[in-house]
């Protein structure tokens, strides 16, 4: 190893969601010379990781035990995707993500990083490098917004002044006015009873503080306002080092995994420029089948050409009668049932528009695509990261979704089509079009050499390295 060689270790969470941001990561890391990189994965992730990153000489793999049996779960259930079915073992989940900090202890002895980056589900993580001298950095898959709106939330407590779960309440002491319900609040927001969660979010809290800094898939451009109030109010240290997703251009557009042949994409060659929605809600959502109905009537009603991409099991009767027959016959829709190529999708000149569930990964998608959104978060920091699209940004309109939930319900075909309808046609859709193209051009100027993602990443390496020193 070099003189100047830093070796930085990733241990990213096992979930899609938090392993694909980290796999970009790990190639931007490595991409800026005299970097070597170790990755520490389970056996299940082994075999997508190592597709995703072959022929990259500087990055080495570690493969940790995954305590499944230990902690009462079936075999091999090592990824967030295989018990999001079944909730009842989440808790066993937990307790084995606890089990892990030994073996990877030994992993950090063994290796003697740098510096570790370690997602924030593994608060431990922290103690664990500490005891080696390893600075540990934490990487959070959401916006800096969404960290300092939350943390405001269970800090000061606005929801318990109101005196129904419907009533509208401002969250204090933010730059902005962001309203909120209280039944649009998670529990690890409301802390009002003690979950596994609730004790895991709190610990992931006094983490933040106790850590070198964290890392966030994002770029200062986009989030000034809440970079500094990070950094000045709570008193703790962040780098936007993304889009993360960008790091994949190489000196050309952004490419994405997928046939160029793909039927949606030769679907949307036909199609006019900005004349077409694209629906998805991620991986993790579930839609009851009455919701799915009204999504189809919503977009009947709206007018609108469209792509929805449903993820979820869905039973025979998922939609109205006759409803995809006639979106074939007249060529207005097109509905995929599982995978679709969504960075191509949205890339695509014919999309105009986004209906998503705002995951912050499918949010920068959009951004870096320069499409404007129709937002309809469920759970986890989704609520946060539409107030940031819709009443922040201004590159997004809101459909309306009145309350947090695993499963969501409750928003009307009338509401579906009146945001349809909003985000394509008159005034408004088109300053919402023109800011989320200005937001594209940030983005992508931002992880170009001289940019402030770039430069971000360049001092906290120069900044490990003076420590290692």
């Amino acid at each position: 190893m070099g003189e100047d060689q830093l070796h930085i270790m990733f241990f990213p969470f096992m979930a899609a969601g938090h392993i694909i941001p980290t796999l970009d990561m790990v190639k931007l890391f490595s991409s800026r010379g005299n970097v070597k990189i170790t990755l520490v994965i389970t056996h299940s992730n082994s075999s997508m990781v190592a597709q995703q990153l072959e022929n990259q000489e500087n990055i080495n793999f570690k493969q940790i035990e995954f305590p499944d049996q230990d902690s009462g779960l079936p075999k091999e259930y090592d990824t967030v995707d295989k018990i999001k079915g079944a909730p009842e073992l989440f808790p066993k989940f937990l307790k084995a993500l606890e089990l892990m900090q030994n073996p990877f202890e030994k992993i950090l002895q063994e290796f003697s990083p740098d510096c570790l980056v370690a997602d924030m589900f593994y608060p431990w993580a922290t103690n664990a490098a500490a005891k080696f001298d390893i600075p540990r950095l934490v990487f959070h898959g959401v916006s800096l917004f969404a960290l300092c709106g939350s943390e405001v939330m269970r800090r000061d407590k606005p929801f318990k002044n109101v005196s129904s779960d419907t009533e509208h309440f401002v969250i204090p002491n933010i730059p902005h006015e962001i309203v909120f319900t209280r039944q649009q609040l998670s529990d690890t927001d409301r802390e009002e009873f003690e979950t596994d969660m609730t004790r895991l979010m709190r610990r992931v809290l006094e983490t933040d503080k106790k850590s070198y800094g964290i890392l966030i898939n994002s770029f200062l451009e986009l989030d000034p306002v809440y970079t500094e109030y990070y950094k000045t109010v709570f008193g703790r240290r962040a780098w936007n080092i993304g889009p993360l997703l960008l790091c994949r251009r190489q000196g050309r557009e952004l490419q994405s995994s997928g046939d160029d042949n793909n039927v949606c994409l030769r679907w949307l060659d036909g199609k006019k420029p900005n004349s077409v929605i694209y629906l998805c809600f991620g991986s993790g959502s579930v839609f009851t089948t009455a919701q799915l109905q009204d999504i189809a009537f919503g977009l009947e009603a709206a007018g609108q050409q469209f792509i929805w991409v449903v993820r979820q099991e869905v039973d025979e009767n998922w939609l109205p009668e006759g409803f995809e027959e006639k979106i074939l016959s007249d060529n207005r829709g097109l509905i995929i049932k599982g995978w679709a190529p969504q960075v191509r999708i949205l890339e695509h000149k014919a999309v105009g528009a986004f209906l998503t569930h705002c995951g912050w990964n499918s949010i920068l998608e959009a951004i870096c695509a320069g499409v404007p959104m129709v937002t309809w978060p469920l759970f986890a920091e989704q609520f946060y990261n539409e107030r940031f699209v819709t009443r922040i940004l201004g590159i997004g309109i809101p459909v309306g979704a009145p309350k947090y939930g695993m499963i969501s319900s409750g928003v009307s075909k009338e509401a579906i089509a009146k945001a349809l309808k909003a985000i394509m046609e008159g005034e408004k859709a088109l300053e919402v079009r023109n800011k989320a193209n200005e937001s594209k051009k940030m983005a992508w100027k931002a992880v170009e050499k001289g940019g402030s993602s770039y430069n971000e990443l360049s001092a906290l390496l120069e900044e490990i390295r003076q420590l290692n020193r």
